[in-house]
């Protein structure tokens, strides 16, 4: 999403390399690279204005210390000024002590709000919470249905009314009622949306409003309308009353300028952001992570949260010492991609690793690619050969079995082999220090980019003739 923003930002710091401090005459054309590069993102252009204004005015004079050179001070206020148009800080969900907790969602069609509805609950149910969702979208085809699937696919109760003639508020109502019954923490409420703005939807939100009471109502906006975001947060927040906002579709072609507008524009908060189709998508919105990830400087505690989120303790300590040993084997390798695919695209993780920002989708996908192509030649191999990587390079028999069972030629099987000897001695050597920080990352010798890393070379005692011989291709360790 934020690509192209966040190369203009870099083509900004670059035009000033060599000053010795920050002036009016030189900051001019960064910050007219700056300006372009958020208008053309779709942000407001009076958030543009106010922006442009507060970096020039906290940049320019600052001087150049011991090891910090004039880009890197502007990128700091840059960072600092990205950050306060967000909003600062998460803003958490209003938890009511004394009864269930009432989310209200509300949006135009065709936002995500019924999904979004699920991907919330889902995520308090993860964190232990009773819910409850609250079918009150009795205009669009399906749309019950739709929660109802959600629901019974990952044990979310809905609670619905497909009697004909149903009032919403009367469906809301009832659902409160059943919630209170049955000792739920929050109901979440799924209401009708419209193509745009009209009096009969606000006033069928303002009728639910006044029966369920709610301790949040949360407008569900689809990062894709831009410009608009931040308008439509405000002329809803104008007529109903809301207390934040969901951005959705994050993931999809949106340039980002929704989420540098809501919050200044509406003075509501983003609480939480839609990264991608599946349920598990839904991320508390951080504003300080979110500039980091603008600013092309990776976003690592998200990282370390999906990863949390995925890996149990006792088997992230029995593979650190399986590479602290060299002992990693070709079914660890199979469990690591598959932890990957859990926690996200590719190209998604790798984009939130510091200084990786710049890998083309090219270079993700032809990762991509390889990675499928090796689980096809593992899946090819008996246990034993999983278990002892060993045995494959000592008979050559069983490399040309695998090449045939997966479809591929044995200087290909020969390469992966080649490349996954080279990949144990660096993650050895990562995990005994020689890569601070980097030991414990699942998968990192697949990911593009890393074949320059030093140690890269590890323990490559395998190479086999014909993969000598062989036209140069890139496998897993050099990707």
């Amino acid at each position: 999403m934020f690509d192209e923003l966040s190369a203009r930002f870099e083509d900004a710091v670059k035009s000033l390399k060599g000053e010795s401090k920050i002036s009016e005459n030189n900051i001019d054309l960064a910050l007219k690279q700056v300006r372009n590069a958020l208008l053309d993102a779709d942000v407001s252009l009076s958030v543009v204005k106010e922006f442009i204004e507060d970096v020039k005015e906290k940049a320019i004079g600052e001087q150049v210390v011991r090891g910090v050179n004039p880009g890197q001070k502007f990128i700091e206020v840059v960072n600092s000024e990205l950050v306060k148009i967000m909003g600062n800080e998460n803003a958490p969900l209003n938890e009511n002590e004394n009864k269930p907790t009432v989310i209200l969602m509300a949006g135009l069609q065709g936002a995500g709000k019924t999904t979004a509805t699920g991907k919330l609950g889902l995520y308090l149910k993860e964190k232990q919470k009773q819910v409850l969702l609250i079918a009150a979208d009795v205009y669009r085809p399906a749309a019950v249905e739709q929660l109802k699937t959600i629901g019974k696919q990952y044990e979310l109760e809905v609670f619905s009314d497909l009697r004909q003639n149903s009032k919403p508020e009367k469906i809301v109502s009832d659902g409160i009622s059943y919630a209170l019954k049955n000792q739920k923490d929050f109901i979440i409420i799924d209401t009708a949306g419209r193509l745009q703005i009209d009096e009969s939807m606000m006033d069928e939100m303002v009728r639910i409003k006044e029966v369920s009471n709610p301790d949040e109502v949360l407008l569900v906006v689809d990062s894709m309308i831009g410009q608009e975001a931040a308008d439509l947060t405000k002329s809803f927040h104008e007529k109903v009353g809301i207390t934040g906002s969901v951005l959705t579709k994050l993931d999809g072609d949106s340039r980002g300028g929704a989420a540098l507008s809501i919050r200044k524009v509406s003075g509501k908060p983003i609480k939480f952001i839609g990264t991608g189709e599946k349920i598990e998508a839904l991320q508390p919105f951080y504003p300080e992570r979110m500039a980091s990830r603008i600013l092309g400087m990776g976003d690592v505690l998200t990282l370390v949260e999906k990863a949390q989120k995925e890996v149990e303790l006792a088997d992230a300590e029995v593979m650190q010492k399986k590479l602290q040993e060299a002992t990693f084997d070709f079914n660890d390798f199979v469990k690591q991609m598959r932890l990957i695919k859990r926690m996200g695209s590719l190209g998604g993780l790798v984009k939130l690793i510091p200084g990786m920002n710049k890998i083309d989708d090219v270079m993700i996908k032809d990762g991509e690619e390889q990675l499928k192509k090796i689980e096809a030649m593992i899946a090819s191999m008996t246990l034993v050969e999983k278990q002892k990587p060993e045995l494959l390079a000592a008979e050559p028999s069983r490399r040309s079995r695998i090449a045939k069972g997966s479809g591929y030629e044995v200087k290909e099987v020969d390469k992966v082999l080649s490349d996954f000897q080279r990949m144990r001695g660096f993650m050895k050597q990562m995990s005994n220090g020689g890569m601070p920080g980097m030991g414990g990352m699942p998968g990192m010798g697949g990911m593009p980019g890393m074949g320059g890393m030093p140690g890269m070379g590890g323990n490559n005692n395998y190479r086999p003739k014909k993969a000598k011989s062989a036209k140069k291709k890139k496998g897993f360790a050099d990707l």
